[in-house]
């Protein structure tokens, strides 16, 4: 028995999943090379005995993620360089310390309501004297600094939070396990350290410092903007 007609026999329903899935398996087996123009929607839809409709939307799934181009009256190709996305998930600091062998521990040294300046009322939305919570935390490893936090956070969208312990539980770690979120985004940088936040860190001016810029909403309404500054030395990892 061929492999195409294992393939087919293999399929428990004509889903655009599975299809998706026995697809994907020629491409990454490599029956189908980089660039190479596979079937038209037609072929494949007598092949896997299924609708046209089907083939369609399981193709349009493999070209949202990056394994095959599709044109108009040109066919569909496996991409020649196939897009790998990188997986970011919100850090909760606790876990990137401990992940170290580190005791980890915070410092609440600053939380306030007050109306924030313009840059964080255009992220969060918020009108101009409406107060927001301002708070500035350093997390540390082992008793040493590793990471100093500034962080924006929209009360009328999380009024909870003004009843949250955060001296026991940093604002970070009760957000990311406490309130739900839709989207946001996220800028990496690297600046060197002012006075302020060399000595939050411990560090020196000028010493080169990695930054972590992030925004995150519900909907339509914006929950927190912040800014992380890990000690000089850090590492992030990702996946693709």
């Amino acid at each position: 028995m061929t492999t195409k007609a294992m393939t087919t026999k293999a399929m428990t329903t004509n889903s655009h999943q599975n299809v998706r899935k026995a697809l994907r398996e020629r491409i990454e087996s490599g029956e189908w090379e980089l660039g190479a123009l596979i079937p038209g929607e037609i072929a494949l839809a007598e092949e896997y005995g299924c609708a046209r409709t089907t083939i369609n939307r399981a193709l349009q799934n493999l070209a949202d993620s990056g394994l095959v181009v599709r044109k108009r009256k040109g066919g569909t190709r496996v991409c020649k360089m196939p897009v790998r996305h990188a997986k970011f998930e919100i850090p909760i600091v606790r876990e990137q310390v401990e992940a170290t062998g580190a005791k980890y521990s915070h410092q609440l040294i600053n939380q306030k309501q007050i109306a924030p300046p313009m840059a964080i009322r255009t992220r969060l939305q918020i009108p101009a004297g409406q107060k927001a919570l301002f708070m500035e935390t350093v997390h540390l490893s082992d008793s040493r600094p590793f990471a100093y936090e500034e962080r924006w956070v929209n009360i009328q969208t999380v009024p909870e939070i003004l009843d949250a312990p955060l001296e026991t539980l940093s604002a970070n770690e009760w957000l990311v396990t406490t309130v739900p979120f839709s989207s946001g985004d996220v800028v990496f940088s690297a600046q060197n350290a002012d006075e302020r936040i060399a000595e939050a860190l411990d560090s020196k001016v000028g010493n080169a410092i990695f930054v972590l810029d992030r925004t995150t909403w519900i909907n339509d309404s914006f929950i927190t903007a912040m800014k992380l500054y890990y000690k000089d030395g850090y590492q992030l990892y990702s996946t693709l």
